[in-house]
C-alpha cells in the first residue's frame, strides 16, 4: 500500500498569507493580555485606595467576558479539526 500526502494546490495570494495569519493570532493573544493587564491594574488601584471599586469590576468583567469569548472559539476550532481528521478520504 502505497499513502501519498495531501498537499493542497493554493493560490500565490492565499500562499503569502500564512504569515499574516499567524501574525493575527499572536495579535488576538496580546489583546487578550492586555484586557487581563487592565483588570488587574485597575484590581490593585482599587486595593491601593486609589481607584474606584465600578472600574474594578468593569474591567474584571470585560477580561472573563474575553476569556470566554476565546474559549468557546477554541473549542469550536478544535471541533471543527476533529470533525475534518475523523473524515474518511
Amino acid at each position: 500500500m502505497r499513502v501519498e500526502a495531501l498537499i493542497p494546490d493554493l493560490p500565490a495570494s492565499a500562499k503569502t498569507a500564512v504569515p499574516s495569519d499567524a501574525g493575527a493570532f499572536s495579535g488576538v493573544l496580546d489583546d487578550l493580555g492586555a484586557v487581563f493587564g487592565k483588570a488587574e491594574h485597575a484590581e490593585n488601584a482599587f486595593a491601593a485606595g486609589v481607584g474606584d471599586l465600578q472600574t474594578a469590576i468593569y474591567e474584571r468583567a470585560r477580561a472573563d467576558v474575553a476569556l470566554s469569548v476565546a474559549t468557546a472559539a477554541a473549542q469550536r476550532g478544535a471541533q471543527a479539526l476533529q470533525s475534518i481528521l475523523n473524515m474518511q478520504v
